[in-house]
């Protein structure tokens, strides 16, 4: 991960890149990946992946949600030494957002980068509930929506019913994970990604990137953000076929995930299907995690060969 300065600098760099509107050979105007974080992440999470977009001559923005990246939350008894006690009683200012924040702000930014080309919008894990309301929102900006290992709710009302209301949700293992708050009472989930204790950090690696070595897998918990809003995971997050449905989509499922099971992809990918059969998912398949592959390389090939 990256220090936040210059993760605002490596956004701030690309959006200028995109102003000068690069065009493909031919003269068509060159897409632009806009990507959405999940629970917990930043712009810095995309790092490694925007890099290797970049480089292999791809524009890519990487966004950061209200309430994450320089907005982030960080109390100092999450610092070190932490007080663990002072650390589950602090108030968080995310406890007021809502889905419907993460979609203003992620509509605001497509449509700045629309202006210089096409949109490839890409959210990944809860990222997924905020592209498809933008999708709602904005469906004529959006060349293509990517859900990478993501929450893609139709008949399911939210995330949280992804969880509690199918068969295939309590195989996840993201409830190993030691949580601090009773996010129904503070408004936030809050996780102590910082702990060492040797039970958590083996429950958070089972659950996130089993298949990772450690050294990268510590480096990757050392840049989630302790707090995430509750109202993100509750509020609705359907897809309506006649703005969203209408939209091309691929859904990129990673066989090794243990927190959004295999089932569970499936399962949303079936849906969606059945609610837009005349649009259905273009399904493409990693093996790998939730956080996706150590190394980017598959996915930036695989995300490239959407739009070339």
């Amino acid at each position: 991960m990256v220090e936040l300065s210059r993760r605002g600098f490596l956004s701030t760099a690309l959006v200028g890149a995109g102003a000068a509107g690069a065009r493909e050979p031919g003269g068509r105007r060159a897409p632009t990946f806009v990507l959405v974080h999940g629970a917990n992440g930043n712009a810095g999470s995309f790092a490694p992946l925007v890099a290797g977009l970049a480089t292999a001559g791809h524009r890519a923005l990487a966004v950061d949600l209200p309430g994450h990246g320089p907005a982030g939350h960080f109390p100092p008894s999450y610092q070190a030494p932490q007080d663990l006690a002072a650390l589950a009683a602090a108030p968080s200012p995310l406890a007021g957002l809502r889905l419907a924040d993460n979609v203003d702000h992620v509509t605001r930014v497509v449509r700045r980068v629309a202006e210089h080309g096409p949109v490839v919008l890409v959210g990944h894990s809860m990222g997924g509930a905020t592209i498809t309301r933008v999708g709602n929102r904005v469906p004529h900006l959006i060349e293509r929506l990517v859900y990478f290992t993501a929450f893609c709710c139709v008949r399911l009302r939210s995330v949280l019913e992804c969880f509690t209301a199918t068969p295939e949700g309590p195989t996840s293992l993201l409830t190993a994970i030691p949580g601090m708050t009773d996010p129904a009472r503070t408004g936030v989930a809050r996780t102590n990604w910082r702990s060492a204790d040797r039970g958590f950090i083996a429950a958070a690696k089972a659950a996130l990137a089993d298949d990772w070595d450690d050294a990268a897998f510590l480096t990757a918990l050392n840049g989630m953000e302790p707090d995430e809003a509750w109202a993100v995971t509750t509020d609705d997050a359907r897809g309506e076929p006649a703005t969203w449905g209408r939209i091309p989509r691929t859904y990129v499922r990673c066989t090794r995930d243990r927190a959004i099971p295999p089932g569970l992809q499936d399962r949303m990918i079936a849906e969606a299907d059945r609610a837009t059969p005349r649009n259905r998912f273009d399904v493409r398949t990693l093996h790998a995690p939730h956080l996706g592959p150590q190394d980017p390389r598959s996915l930036v090939r695989l995300l490239a060969g959407l739009v070339g």
